[in-house]
Protein backbone atom coordinates (compact mmCIF):
# COMPACT_ATOMS: atom_id res chain seq x y z
CA UNK A 1 0.00 0.00 0.00
CA UNK A 2 1.33 3.44 -0.89
CA UNK A 3 1.04 6.27 1.59
CA UNK A 4 1.45 9.99 0.84
CA UNK A 5 1.40 12.87 3.31
CA UNK A 6 -0.78 15.76 2.11
CA UNK A 7 0.14 19.30 3.21
CA UNK A 8 -1.07 22.75 2.20
CA UNK A 9 -0.54 26.27 3.50
CA UNK A 10 -4.18 26.99 2.65
CA UNK A 11 -5.31 25.16 5.80
CA UNK A 12 -3.96 25.37 9.35
CA UNK A 13 -0.73 23.50 10.06
CA UNK A 14 -0.97 20.52 12.41
CA UNK A 15 -0.37 21.34 16.08
CA UNK A 16 0.83 17.91 17.09
CA UNK A 17 2.11 14.59 15.80
CA UNK A 18 -0.32 14.27 12.89
CA UNK A 19 -0.67 15.41 9.27
CA UNK A 20 -3.40 17.38 7.55
CA UNK A 21 -4.22 14.31 5.46
CA UNK A 22 -2.89 10.99 4.25
CA UNK A 23 -3.59 9.57 0.79
CA UNK A 24 -3.53 5.78 0.92
CA UNK A 25 -3.02 3.61 -2.16
CA UNK A 26 -3.44 6.77 -4.22
CA UNK A 27 -7.25 6.63 -3.95
CA UNK A 28 -8.32 7.15 -0.34
CA UNK A 29 -7.69 10.46 1.42
CA UNK A 30 -8.04 10.62 5.19
CA UNK A 31 -8.31 14.25 6.32
CA UNK A 32 -7.61 15.12 9.95
CA UNK A 33 -10.24 16.97 11.94
CA UNK A 34 -10.44 20.63 10.96
CA UNK A 35 -11.45 23.48 13.20
CA UNK A 36 -12.14 27.16 12.64
CA UNK A 37 -8.60 28.47 12.36
CA UNK A 38 -7.54 30.98 9.73
CA UNK A 39 -4.68 29.23 7.89
CA UNK A 40 -2.76 32.48 7.35
CA UNK A 41 -2.91 33.89 10.89
CA UNK A 42 -3.73 30.89 13.05
CA UNK A 43 -6.48 32.95 14.67
CA UNK A 44 -9.86 31.53 15.62
CA UNK A 45 -12.62 32.40 13.13
CA UNK A 46 -16.12 33.05 14.48
CA UNK A 47 -15.51 32.89 18.21
CA UNK A 48 -18.75 31.71 19.81
CA UNK A 49 -20.54 31.31 16.45
CA UNK A 50 -21.05 27.72 15.26
CA UNK A 51 -22.18 28.90 11.81
CA UNK A 52 -18.95 30.79 11.10
CA UNK A 53 -16.88 28.03 12.67
CA UNK A 54 -18.54 25.39 10.49
CA UNK A 55 -17.89 27.51 7.38
CA UNK A 56 -14.19 27.80 8.24
CA UNK A 57 -13.80 24.12 9.16
CA UNK A 58 -15.28 23.14 5.79
CA UNK A 59 -13.10 25.70 3.98
CA UNK A 60 -10.07 24.07 5.61
CA UNK A 61 -11.29 20.60 4.58
CA UNK A 62 -11.74 21.81 1.00
CA UNK A 63 -8.22 23.27 0.86
CA UNK A 64 -6.68 20.01 2.05
CA UNK A 65 -8.79 17.95 -0.35
CA UNK A 66 -7.69 20.15 -3.27
CA UNK A 67 -4.05 19.64 -2.25
CA UNK A 68 -4.75 15.89 -2.45
CA UNK A 69 -6.39 16.17 -5.87
CA UNK A 70 -9.91 15.77 -4.50
CA UNK A 71 -13.05 17.83 -3.93
CA UNK A 72 -15.95 17.75 -1.50
CA UNK A 73 -17.79 15.65 -4.11
CA UNK A 74 -15.24 12.88 -3.48
CA UNK A 75 -16.00 12.73 0.27
CA UNK A 76 -17.60 9.45 1.33
CA UNK A 77 -17.59 9.88 5.14
CA UNK A 78 -17.51 12.75 7.61
CA UNK A 79 -17.53 12.97 11.37
CA UNK A 80 -18.80 16.15 12.99
CA UNK A 81 -17.85 16.83 16.59
CA UNK A 82 -20.00 19.42 18.36
CA UNK A 83 -19.38 20.91 21.79
CA UNK A 84 -23.17 21.19 22.16
CA UNK A 85 -25.72 19.18 20.17
CA UNK A 86 -28.06 22.17 20.48
CA UNK A 87 -25.87 23.63 17.71
CA UNK A 88 -26.83 20.78 15.36
CA UNK A 89 -29.40 22.77 13.32
CA UNK A 90 -27.15 25.77 12.51
CA UNK A 91 -24.18 23.47 11.81
CA UNK A 92 -26.34 21.26 9.60
CA UNK A 93 -27.67 24.27 7.68
CA UNK A 94 -24.12 25.29 6.72
CA UNK A 95 -23.11 21.67 6.07
CA UNK A 96 -26.05 21.25 3.66
CA UNK A 97 -24.68 24.12 1.55
CA UNK A 98 -21.64 21.95 0.75
CA UNK A 99 -23.12 18.44 0.65
CA UNK A 100 -26.38 17.95 -1.25
CA UNK A 101 -28.79 15.30 0.04
CA UNK A 102 -28.56 13.37 -3.23
CA UNK A 103 -24.77 12.96 -2.99
CA UNK A 104 -24.04 13.54 0.70
CA UNK A 105 -21.43 11.37 2.39
CA UNK A 106 -22.20 9.07 5.29
CA UNK A 107 -21.93 11.07 8.51
CA UNK A 108 -21.67 10.69 12.24
CA UNK A 109 -22.31 13.64 14.54
CA UNK A 110 -21.45 13.49 18.21
CA UNK A 111 -21.36 15.83 21.18
CA UNK A 112 -18.00 16.02 22.91
CA UNK A 113 -16.90 17.49 26.22
CA UNK A 114 -14.27 19.75 24.71
CA UNK A 115 -12.64 20.60 21.38
CA UNK A 116 -9.23 22.13 20.62
CA UNK A 117 -9.04 25.84 21.51
CA UNK A 118 -12.51 25.48 23.09
CA UNK A 119 -14.13 25.74 19.66
CA UNK A 120 -17.69 24.64 18.93
CA UNK A 121 -17.19 22.30 15.96
CA UNK A 122 -14.59 20.03 14.35
CA UNK A 123 -15.07 18.04 11.15
CA UNK A 124 -12.96 15.27 9.59
CA UNK A 125 -13.52 13.33 6.39
CA UNK A 126 -12.53 10.46 4.14
CA UNK A 127 -12.54 10.92 0.36
CA UNK A 128 -12.06 8.50 -2.51
CA UNK A 129 -10.32 9.92 -5.56
CA UNK A 130 -10.92 8.30 -8.94
CA UNK A 131 -8.03 7.49 -11.17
Amino acid sequence: MSREVIRTNLAPAPVGPYNQAIAASGRMVFVAGQIALDPQTGDIVGAGDVTQQTEQAIANLKAILVAAGATLDDVVKTTVFLKDLNDFVPMNTVYANYFSESNAPARACVEVARLPKDLLVEIDCIAVVEG
